[in-house]
């Protein structure tokens, strides 16, 4: 059996749906005392008592950042007695940009040039009025930032009727997102992507423009809006905690793939 054995094949279609397959039920035992970083040719690669550890499809667990490597390496060395993929979400993403964005690179920019077409900031609502102005506060910076940016203007619109956006708008974005150019950071732009709803959050944030916290919340202006009304839904709380974790985890990744 290989080291990654229970993690899933990064055969999914996207980043996203590769980093967050199931997991087998039974986890296995820890195999390895020490994980560690070893660098060769110009690569950083992920060790396993020595032994180079690899993805679920056998390819070499190697990046090219030291720093994302050890990160890797951090995630490995806090298994206990088990080793649960899912407290691993640095591995999946790696995992997943390895097996499955660098073979389907195309697909995976298309998949996220899609989002602009139906992104979360451009349907808002015209009341309640504190709604509307929290959704203003938190995304019309961020369209602001993309219109200057890059030049990409879009349509709002009121409600969930589809607003059909300018090509000229989506050709930008396409744009900006070909120019990343590194696997590991497409794969950790998709996770965001999809985690927030919205490819311009997850650009706004992998630019700098917001930090990772802030994009978070403005991805959920909605829900913390109701929550602030009729309280918090415990089920709801954890697993947007838990979505947070893994998109922090994403931006973590893609900060560390950059030279």
């Amino acid at each position: 059996m290989s080291d990654n054995d229970w993690f899933p094949s990064a055969d999914e279609p996207t980043p996203m749906r590769a980093a967050q397959a199931g997991m087998k039920p039974a986890l296995p035992k820890r195999f390895y005392k020490e994980a560690g970083v070893e660098e060769r040719d110009g690569l950083h690669f992920l060790t396993l008592d020595g032994r180079t550890a690899k993805t679920p499809n056998r390819q070499t667990l190697a990046v090219p950042s030291r720093d994302l490597a050890q990160a890797l390496a951090d995630e490995w060395a806090r298994q206990g007695a088990q080793i649960d993929p899912s407290t691993m979400p640095i591995t999946r993403i790696v995992n997943s940009a390895i097996d499955g964005v660098t073979p389907r690179r195309a697909e995976v920019v298309d998949d996220l040039v899609r989002y602009a077409g139906s992104d979360l900031l451009h349907y808002r609502v015209s009341e309640p009025e504190r709604l509307a102005q929290a959704q203003g506060a938190a995304w019309n910076p961020i369209l602001d930032w993309a219109r200057d940016s890059h030049g990409a203007r879009f349509v709002l619109g009121e409600g969930v009727m589809h607003v059909a956006q300018p090509e000229e708008a989506i050709d930008a974005i396409h744009q900006a997102v070909e120019r990343i150019q590194s696997p590991i950071a497409l794969a950790a732009l998709h996770v965001m992507t999809t985690l927030s709803g919205s490819v311009l959050i997850a650009l706004a944030h992998a630019s700098g423009r917001i930090e990772a916290d802030e994009a978070w919340k403005a991805a959920h202006v909605d829900e913390l809006f109701q929550e602030s009304i009729w309280g918090e839904d415990y089920e709801a709380s954890e697993r947007r905690k838990r979505r947070e974790g893994d998109f922090l985890a994403a931006s973590k990744v893609f900060r560390l793939s950059q030279p």
